[in-house]
């Protein structure tokens, strides 16, 4: 039996600082298309337009054009996904406990926050987030949902784990490095997951499938949106999940091999 589910994805690169231009073009654009979607999706930090990396960068300035979950806007972001009949994953950096956090926050169609995501895999251009430490799967009407956000994508098991939780789609806001490179990434996370992907990035919005094929692209310099309708019945077809031998992956879980994400110290702002 087929189940559909069309998901909506915000291909825009926002501008740095801006929050209100970025604010402006999601509210055009969802107000077009949010009603035609079960799912709609922006890149990664699409509020603040990604400034963390930013030269001029300071804890003042961030400040202003980062959100905390009670603020108007966010209120603002579940009256438009309660009107529209839409859940909607909205990227932006989250103020919290005296810290900032890459935040992808998961409003379900009523309006009702589902989840949040605090991304995971910090690299050298993200020191000044705090790091996030779950990966969760959620429950909406159409199917069990799990996100990441963008350099999180490139560890395997980050999926993975989404998956082992029952996720059948990857809702994946981004803004760093894309292309060919990055397509058979996804190709593959879709396919050893048997699972949907949805890459959505300021350049391109990319939907990879359980089969490991490009499902939807929309790839300008213009801001659109990528309106495509996916059949998640394709998500329970073959067994290559269910032949995995979890018995032999001991090294997987083995903590004392310890990485530069463990030894992370997470930045103080005082």
């Amino acid at each position: 039996m087929e189940r559909p589910v069309t998901i909506g994805m915000l291909k825009d690169v926002p501008a740095k600082w801006d929050s209100e231009r970025n604010w402006s073009v999601f509210c055009e654009q969802f107000d077009r298309h949010g009603g035609d979607v079960d799912i709609f999706i922006t890149p990664e930090c699409y509020f603040d337009g990604y400034a963390v990396t930013e030269q001029d960068w300071t804890v003042e300035r961030f400040a202003q054009v980062t959100l905390s979950v009670d603020d108007d806007r966010i209120h603002d972001l579940r009256t438009l996904a309660k009107e529209h009949d839409t859940a909607i994953v909205f990227g932006f950096t989250e103020k919290l406990d005296g810290g900032f956090y890459n935040c992808a926050l998961l409003i379900d169609r009523s309006g009702n926050m589902a989840g949040k995501y605090h991304k995971t895999h910090l690299l050298s251009h993200d020191h000044r987030f705090h790091r996030g430490d779950h990966l969760d799967a959620f429950d909406l009407d159409v199917g069990r949902v799990g996100m990441v956000i963008c350099a999180d994508r490139r560890w395997p098991e980050s999926i993975r784990t989404l998956r082992l939780r029952g996720a059948e789609i990857c809702l994946m806001p981004t803004y760093g490095m894309w292309g060919d490179e990055n397509e058979w990434w996804m190709r593959t996370r879709s396919y050893e997951n048997q699972m949907f992907v949805c890459f959505t990035h300021p350049n391109v919005s990319l939907i990879t499938n359980p089969k490991g094929k490009v499902e939807a692209k929309l790839e300008s310099n213009e801001p659109d949106v990528l309106v495509h309708t996916i059949d998640l019945a394709q998500v329970h077809e073959g067994n290559h999940l269910e032949n995995r031998r979890p018995d032999l992956y001991g090294p997987l879980t083995d903590t004392d091999h310890r990485s530069a994400q463990t030894r992370f110290d997470a930045p103080r702002y005082e």
